[in-house]
């Protein structure tokens, strides 16, 4: 058994213990995070205004107080009462239950298609990174292609060919987003690589599956965690504004996008239609966004220097 990097990480022949410790000196650990990220106040009450979010949607279906389908011509468009506190649609239906069961389309979208970014990214990002060469090259290139191509008008073209169908445009979203994580995990990859613990793990005969897996990727994916919560809240703004134009979710799911859409011819009569999903919206967008600066600055000391 040997020591490398002032004793940092601990190798054995057979490659049975090759492990990379967290030094006390790096103040890395969950406790030195959790205390940076409170000191970020904006970031700290965002990321339990995102638990409400989520705890809402999921449930909906308890918690709503109608059905989000359930119409009412003769009191349509209605404002804010005891029995609707955020007032009526254009068909009369309950605006709180319908913007209730549109977090759970917006937050499912955001995190299904964010994790399939997040998962070709990392994959075409740690090759690309670790094996260099052709391999490289080739990755890059395609990557490039999609910056270069604006990913509203992609996923438009792409919808409109395959039909508008949420299930389809979560997938859409997922394959057009994984370049800003291949890049990053890319150039983490590449630095990663040749340091002291790698190179031991090579010597003993490590396969490059393993070493990817458990030694190279696991500390590369700290600047992915921020990238993460900005992801997620692109997707989110990218899924409501395909469904104002009909390329997402279908009548009678309910969704922010959806409902802004069928009240905007509302608007001045009945403002709050729109208003109440907008605000949605823009909480939530706004507090991932404020999470992704706070997590950034925790996980990374240098910030508070």
């Amino acid at each position: 058994m040997s020591k490398f990097a002032n004793g940092s990480i601990v190798f054995s022949a057979d490659d049975s213990l090759i492990e990379l410790q967290a030094s006390s000196e790096s103040g890395m650990g969950f406790r030195a995070i959790w205390l940076r990220f409170r000191k970020h106040r904006l970031a700290y009450y965002s990321l339990f205004v995102l638990l409400a979010l989520l705890t809402m949607a999921i449930l909906a279906p308890w918690i709503a107080p109608y059905d989000p389908n359930a119409i009412a011509p003769s009191e349509k468009l209605r404002g804010s009462s005891p029995q609707h506190l955020l007032g009526q649609d254009e068909l009369g239906r309950d605006v709180l239950s319908r913007i209730l069961y549109g977090a759970r389309v917006s937050l499912t979208v955001g995190f299904i298609a964010g994790g399939i970014s997040l998962v070709i990214g990392v994959v075409l990002g740690a090759i690309s990174g670790y094996y260099g060469g052709w391999v490289d090259n080739l990755i890059m290139r395609v990557s490039e292609i999609f910056v270069t191509i604006p990913q509203f008008l992609l996923v438009i073209a792409v919808v409109a060919v395959l039909g508008p169908d949420l299930t389809k445009l979560m997938v859409v979203i997922g394959l057009t987003s994984w370049n800003g994580y291949a890049r990053q995990i890319r150039a983490k990859v590449m630095q990663i690589k040749h340091l002291d613990y790698v190179e031991a793990a090579v010597a003993s005969g490590c396969t490059d599956r393993r070493l990817l897996l458990h030694h190279i990727v696991p500390n590369a994916l700290v600047p992915i965690i921020v990238l993460v919560s900005l992801n997620i809240a692109n997707v989110i703004l990218l899924e409501s504004s395909l469904t104002f134009l009909g390329f997402g979710a279908q009548p009678p799911q309910s969704t922010w996008g959806s409902i802004i859409y069928f009240g905007r011819s509302y608007l001045m009569a009945a403002p709050h239609i729109c208003g109440w999903a907008g605000v949605m919206i823009m909480v939530t967008v706004l507090a991932f966004n404020l999470l992704g600066d706070g997590l950034r600055d925790a996980l990374d000391p240098k910030m508070n220097q």
